[in-house]
């Protein structure tokens, strides 16, 4: 499960991560199944505190996804500053993957750079198979969009995986 974390949701002090640290916590199996999304602009805070609560969750088993990376103020330091697992690769890169051959040198040398890294990437807004294959070729490990599922509600994605709890 991904959570999407705003910077203000982030540095509220209200301790909501702490109940999901409990479920984890009782639960090995569950283990790396929550992942914190946050984007490039949080990781500029110089202070000691989003390295902080960034390392209270990873190590509590929940992971961290960097989201939109490219779109804002990418910094490579920032990735060796911060434990990343996931990098996500904007839509706005992958929207004209067909037709423009810099979009595809960028996606490609991103997700080169992650992997070396030690990260996992994914590739947001794919919406034709051609995006997902040039993403696939090009060494992308995960891809979201229109193409895979429009946006579900909970009912709906258990249908869609045929799980429908009672």
């Amino acid at each position: 499960i991904s959570v999407n974390k705003s910077p203000v949701q982030f540095y509220d002090r209200r301790p909501e991560h702490k109940d999901w640290i409990q479920i984890l916590a009782e639960d090995p199996q569950l283990e790396n199944a929550i992942v914190i999304e946050i984007t490039e602009g949080l990781l500029l805070d110089t202070t000691d505190q989003v390295k902080a609560r960034l390392e209270v969750f990873r190590q509590n088993g929940i992971e961290v996804a960097l989201d939109d990376f490219g779109t804002g103020y990418s910094s490579l330091a920032y990735l060796q500053k911060f434990d990343i697992d996931y990098l996500k690769i904007d839509k706005s890169f992958v929207a004209n993957l067909e037709t423009t051959l810099d979009n595809r040198v960028l996606c490609r040398t991103i997700i080169d750079m992650a992997h070396n890294l030690g990260m996992t990437v994914i590739a947001e807004g794919i919406e034709t198979k051609v995006q997902k294959d040039i993403l696939l070729q090009a060494g992308c490990d995960y891809g979201q969009g229109y193409y895979f599922s429009k946006s579900l509600s909970p009912l709906d994605f258990e249908l869609y995986l045929g799980t429908e709890k009672n």
